[in-house]
């Protein structure tokens, strides 16, 4: 048996955003957001929460872990009263796994309570922090949502959705922001739309999320996308629109479509299963190679193999098993348990693989350990050749808008060249799709160089907003006298 030990493929990945949920005036608010979240569960594994109102008062259930290891208690969900809830899965990109930076955030703010979830990163939230402790604001999180809360909290406006404007006029990088009052669900998603945010409705309830699948396990109806740079506000009167930002040339960001969003959801009008499969599509035509059978890198990779399969007229198999049912166990084991993989995440099916020209298809590759480990694998198991294709182009910077991302010079393809990162892993031959490509795939005949249709930062080290923390050599830090580790 040839195995791979789930230790050994930790910290090898891009590390999911964060998801978020609400819903208003559905007297099931709180179940149907929790429902939402394990549809959005993929978006965020460490750490869950909701905040929901009953019209007199607001309740807060933030837990470690998943969604379904705490939101399925009958206990914990009767104590999330109300009509209005909003909910957020997190994996953290800005601050420490602790329970103090688990949201939705929650304040009570001169006006009522504020509560707040972010699916996204702040570039400017370190700068904007240390000027409002110099004032003499007190933070309770490390988490750059607080610096929103601050902010609307210092507004000299009147009106909430004035100071909640305010606020979001001062900030820079990306945000898709789920927030209530005792009165509104309020939805804001950033000038440039890199973070997804989406309308639906239930039974006549507004509903805000990450993706459409949230809305699907509910039973909801997609409404419409939510604009970037607008903001909705949901009442008992209806459902307003405030664009109080100067419009910009949208730029989503792309790794929606290639790695985080579920393949089931439906993202800018596009199916992303549809997307990967195209992606798959043109990466056979650029770099299409004589082999016997084409394998995915299992899960993120089935969708571009079924395309390049379709494309190359190569058959399709599954020569990699994933053991869906790994978790983290509460021991740990030897060094000698490791090698003999008791914690298995991945098996070669020697049946489809010995003696065989493989073609491997992985959506990415990051610092390339993982596909170090996975060719291994399918040599150990038999193969003839092995051929390496990459659904997205080299990864060549670092994220700053909510993609755990190495440091750059951690970055495979920051390292090496074309050549040097096929030595580095042990293929016979390695290719990734263009840029160009990467742009057909998406309907369009290549990327727009003045005016690009998309958030492609990875792989071009264009960034369309200002680094201003990164360029300050700003870094988020642990509160200094508590460390509420989990």
């Amino acid at each position: 048996m040839t195995t791979i030990s789930d230790d050994e493929l930790n910290g090898d990945t891009l590390r999911e955003e964060c998801g978020v949920f609400g819903v208003f005036g559905h007297p099931d608010a709180a179940a149907l957001t929790a429902l939402g979240l394990h549809a959005l569960q993929h978006r965020g594994q460490e750490a869950a929460g909701i905040v929901s109102f009953d019209g007199v008062q607001f309740h807060s259930e933030r837990r470690l872990g998943l969604v379904g290891d705490h939101f399925s208690s009958e206990k914990v969900m009767e104590r999330l009263k109300g009509d209005l809830a909003i909910g957020h899965v997190r994996y953290s990109t800005t601050g420490e796994t602790i329970l103090r930076n688990v949201q939705p955030l929650f304040a009570d703010l001169w006006g009522g309570g504020f509560a707040v979830a972010h699916n996204g990163n702040l570039t400017n939230a370190m700068t904007i922090r240390n000027e409002l402790v110099r004032a003499g604001s007190i933070f309770q999180s490390t988490s750059d949502t607080e610096t929103i809360l601050q902010l609307i909290a210092r507004s000299r406006a009147s009106r909430v959705m004035d100071r909640f404007v305010d606020a979001l006029g001062q900030i820079e990088g990306a945000y898709a922001l789920v927030a209530m009052t005792p009165k509104k669900l309020i939805g804001a998603r950033d000038p440039l739309g890199i973070r997804p945010l989406i309308l639906g409705r239930l039974a006549g309830a507004p509903i805000l999320c990450s993706e459409t699948v949230a809305l699907d396990i509910i039973g909801a109806d997609f409404v419409r996308e939510i604009e970037p740079g607008e903001i909705v506000v949901c009442t008992r009167e209806g459902i307003e629109s405030i664009r109080p930002f100067p419009a910009q040339h949208p730029r989503p960001c792309v790794f929606e479509y290639i790695y985080f969003a579920r393949p089931d959801s439906i993202v800018g009008g596009r199916s992303v299963y549809n997307v990967r499969k195209q992606l798959g599509g043109e990466l056979a035509r650029e770099s299409g190679v004589d082999a016997d059978v084409v394998i995915p890198v299992p899960d993120s990779g089935v969708p571009a193999a079924i395309g390049y399969a379709t494309e190359s007229g190569i058959p399709f198999e599954l020569g990699i098993i994933r053991n869906h049912y790994v978790g983290r166990t509460f021991i740990e084991p030897t060094q000698h348990i490791r090698q003999l993989g008791v914690k298995l995440k991945h098996n070669a099916n020697r049946a489809v693989v010995e003696g065989k020209r493989i073609i491997l298809i992985d959506d990415s590759i990051v610092r390339g350990t993982t596909s170090v480990k996975i060719v291994k694998m399918m040599y150990e198991a038999g193969a003839k050749e092995v051929h390496m294709r990459i659904a997205s182009p080299p990864i060549t910077h670092s994220d700053f808008y909510g993609i755990d991302t190495p440091e750059r010079e951690q970055l495979l393809a920051a390292q090496y060249d074309l050549a040097g990162m096929r030595d580095y892993i042990g293929v016979d031959s390695l290719a990734f799709i263009s840029v160009d490509g990467l742009y057909r795939a998406m309907g369009y005949p290549h990327r727009d160089q003045e005016h690009p249709q998309f958030t492609d930062h990875c792989f071009t080290g264009d960034y369309p907003t200002p680094l201003t923390d990164r360029n300050g050599e700003q870094r988020t830090r642990q509160l200094s006298l508590l460390a509420e580790i989990a």
